[in-house]
């Protein structure tokens, strides 16, 4: 088993208080209801889950938190979890759990909804949306020919004091697990070494996105649905920037895959699969894909929310979830000096 990601470890007498969590619909959760540690957004599972229990009749329970606390929970709790579903925005909390040996094997029937990119190739969990790596810049700082032509790029001394990003995100530490899965431990450690000496550090992708927007920086790394959504509203935090693409499987066109798993200790597993498949099917990969979050649904045959470019036009590399290894890249993350 991997250890416990350091930079996110959840005390364990902070268990209770996590399990504080919502019921949706307010008022006492009812004991034969669902229970859903859930990382993903919360507005999005709010909408997920009233949409599902409209249709089916069946109670479900969001228990809120970040990725990677959740994931510490769950392997603290171990088979004693009361949580019958595991949802987060990206993978690496997933792979945590699965090789802890806590989830049950997704339905065949589910995992067919899915394609084969955009979730793990072990069956263990399964892809339920998705966001792409991007390059916000200002285009008052610099052109689009002057851009990097790829992420590695900006380890290189002439980028010092030129990008942002914000290390101690999950957001970003899946970026740089992708970076691991792809070039390798050598080439990521020389890399954030780079980082270290470049980067200006923010607390979060919106913070990096306004950093460039008021010209603090010419070019940040971030996901691409924070840029949209402000597009979307008000553009006050976006107006001035534009979105650049990679491509071309470079680490910087990385698609992050958000997950969800059913625990193998619930004791209501017919209805956890039957929730996780509703997820991954037309229902709910609609809503995803209609609702205010711009991620991208993964199930063929539902699009993406205008004007997102399709997600299979993206040039991503081609890497099974599972494989991103978060322990590892706060290893190198902190042996580097960002965490």
């Amino acid at each position: 088993m991997r250890p416990l990601l350091r930079a996110a470890l959840v005390p364990l007498a902070a268990v209770p208080l996590l399990l504080a969590g919502c019921a949706t619909g307010g008022g006492a959760a009812p004991d034969d209801a669902l229970v859903v540690y859930n990382a993903q957004h919360e507005q999005l599972t709010e909408e997920w889950v009233a949409a599902f229990t409209e249709e089916t009749g069946i109670d479900v329970v969001l228990r809120n938190g970040g990725d990677s606390e959740l994931a510490n929970q769950l392997v603290a709790e171990g088979s004693a979890s009361p949580a019958d579903v595991f949802l987060t925005e990206n993978s690496p909390a997933m792979s945590l759990v699965e090789e802890a040996g806590l989830f049950a094997p997704v339905d065949e029937s589910t995992l067919e909804l899915v394609p084969e990119q955009y979730r793990p190739s072990t069956g263990a969990w399964t892809g339920i949306a998705a966001r792409s790596t991007v390059l916000v810049y200002n285009p008052s700082l610099i052109t689009e020919a002057e851009l990097p032509a790829s992420l590695m790029d900006l380890q290189q001394p002439e980028w010092k004091g030129r990008w942002g990003a914000a290390p101690s995100g999950a957001d970003f530490q899946a970026i740089v697990s992708a970076v691991l899965e792809t070039q390798g431990e050598d080439a990521t450690s020389a890399w954030l070494e780079g980082m270290h000496e470049n980067a200006t550090i923010y607390r979060n992708n919106i913070a990096t996105m306004k950093a460039v927007n008021a010209g603090e920086v010419p070019v940040g790394v971030i996901y691409h649905y924070y840029w949209y959504r402000d597009q979307d509203e008000t553009a006050e935090n976006s107006g001035n920037t534009e979105l650049h693409y990679f491509g071309n499987q470079d680490p910087g066109a990385f698609v992050s895959v958000s997950g969800g798993g059913v625990l193998e200790s619930s004791e209501r597993a017919e209805e956890a699969q039957e929730f996780l498949a509703w997820l991954a099917g037309t229902e709910g990969q609609t809503i995803l894909g209609e609702g205010y979050s711009f991620e991208y649904p993964v199930s063929s045959g539902v699009p993406a929310r205008e004007p997102l470019p399709a997600l299979d036009s993206l040039g991503a590399p081609a890497i099974d979830p599972s494989k991103l290894n978060g322990p590892q890249v706060i290893d190198l993350m902190t042996e580097a000096g960002l965490l």
